[in-house]
């Protein structure tokens, strides 16, 4: 927060507790676009496994698809390693499913669909 909000003087929009994800999640809106600070709140979680091992920083993007399942579909049958064969909940009652690092050259990335209301 100290960055984000004191330093660049972008406000909270709000916070959320994902507890099937052990982690709260911090919300900061930057024009059409958020930031999402997460915090692990299980010692034994993946974040704070990562946390860990590599220390704060960048954990993953996410990139927002229309249709999560013919997403994930498409990936697997291209090849792409899944962390999620199927849609998980995640923060803002959005579904999400994530793709494995080993296929991405690094980088841990988020499929979500936003929450259809």
């Amino acid at each position: 927060m100290k960055f984000w909000r004191d330093g660049l003087g972008l406000e909270v929009s709000h916070v959320e507790e994902v507890a099937d994800q052990g982690a709260v999640v911090t919300f900061i809106k930057i024009g059409d676009q958020n930031v999402e600070l997460v915090e692990p709140t299980d010692a034994e979680s993946g974040m704070s496994r990562f946390l860990e091992k590599r220390g704060p920083g960048m954990h993953h993007i996410a990139l927002e698809v229309q249709n999560i399942e013919d997403s994930l579909d498409h990936l697997g049958s291209a090849g792409i390693r899944l962390i999620h064969d199927e849609p998980v909940l995640g923060a803002g009652g959005r579904r999400i499913a994530f793709i494995h690092p080993e296929s991405t050259h690094g980088v841990l990335v988020e499929l979500y669909e936003q929450k259809k209301d």
